[in-house]
């Protein structure tokens, strides 16, 4: 059976996600995703709960026992797919092919398409996404900069400053400039940053106007600088660089996604010791407009 997650449920969701996902990282690729405890996974129903109440649906089977779960998010522009998982004692048994299902359907109903950021290292996701329609529109490469490094990078020659309430409507404007989607909900969420996990700064052009603005997130179970959308490459590197200072500060090295179609910008990364890590694609089942400038998408909340 299919229904909406309970808020007593989210210690259950949060388990869940936590060994489900490691335990197919574990098999496959021989090291786990999340190496805090399960309660570190509680960020995703904090987060997700906090955007989009009520949009988590689980399968649960006759005992009462929940088999998958599905977080999705209802955008002005577009539905976003957001962490699926299936419990491991439960996979081969169509649980994802149904979760899925029930949000492609929903998606259909608002006439809208659906977007996600999935791993190319899990083939098994990632063919479940390709059979129900969905195509990869862009590669992103995971990186990750020492934090040594990252402690004694310039400070950018960009005007850079922290984003503030009234910027949440540009921000959401230059994205759907750029990338054609718009997510206004999101951005002020991670402006107001009740969680106190959230930063977000933006870079200003010299008519006042934001040219970039890149979020990032420190917290138990994940540290990175996600999501970001930029006009060109110097305004991602300035952003780029801002954040990881701030958080080599504390010790920190977040991972964050730099698109493949951008060779100049990766051989900036890499001239500043970066490292891949992995590959995600954006894959989007339904209507895509190519992107402009550079896009650096996030998967928490997952918007490609």
């Amino acid at each position: 059976m299919l229904r909406a997650m309970r808020p007593d449920e989210w210690p259950a969701v949060a388990q869940l996600i936590h060994a489900s996902t490691n335990a197919w990282y574990r098999k496959n690729r021989g090291f786990d995703v999340f190496t805090s405890g399960p309660e570190s996974c509680l960020l995703f129903c904090q987060t997700y709960e906090a955007l989009d109440p009520g949009c988590c649906v689980v399968a649960e089977d006759t005992s009462g026992r929940l088999m998958g779960s599905c977080f999705y998010h209802p955008r002005e522009t577009h539905v976003s797919l957001g962490i699926m998982n299936v419990d491991a004692d439960f996979a081969g048994r169509g649980v994802a092919s149904r979760l899925l299902k029930f949000i492609t359907d929903l998606a259909d109903r608002e006439g809208k398409p659906v977007r996600l950021v999935s791993s190319a290292m899990n083939l098994d996701s990632f063919s479940l996404y390709t059979r129900a329609g969905f195509v990869p529109r862009g590669a992103f490469a995971d990186m990750q900069i020492p934090v040594e490094i990252a402690a004694t990078l310039a400070p950018p020659q960009r005007r850079l400053r922290a984003a503030t309430a009234r910027d949440a409507a540009a921000m959401a404007d230059l994205e759907f400039d750029l990338c054609h989607i718009r997510r206004t909900r999101d951005f002020a969420h991670f402006i107001e940053n009740r969680q106190g996990i959230w930063r977000t700064i933006v870079a200003e052009n010299d008519a006042g106007a934001i040219d970039g603005f890149l979020v990032s997130v420190a917290d138990a179970s994940l540290t990175k600088l996600v999501p970001g959308v930029m006009r060109d490459d110097d305004v991602a590197a300035a952003l780029i660089a801002d954040q990881l200072r701030h958080h080599a500060a504390a010790g920190l090295a977040p991972v964050f996604l730099i698109p493949l179609d951008r060779p100049a910008l990766q051989r900036h990364m890499y001239a500043w010791g970066g490292r891949n890590l992995e590959i995600h694609f954006a894959q989007v089942r339904g209507a895509f407009s190519p992107f402009a400038g550079v896009a650096m998408p996030t998967f928490m909340p997952e918007t490609a």
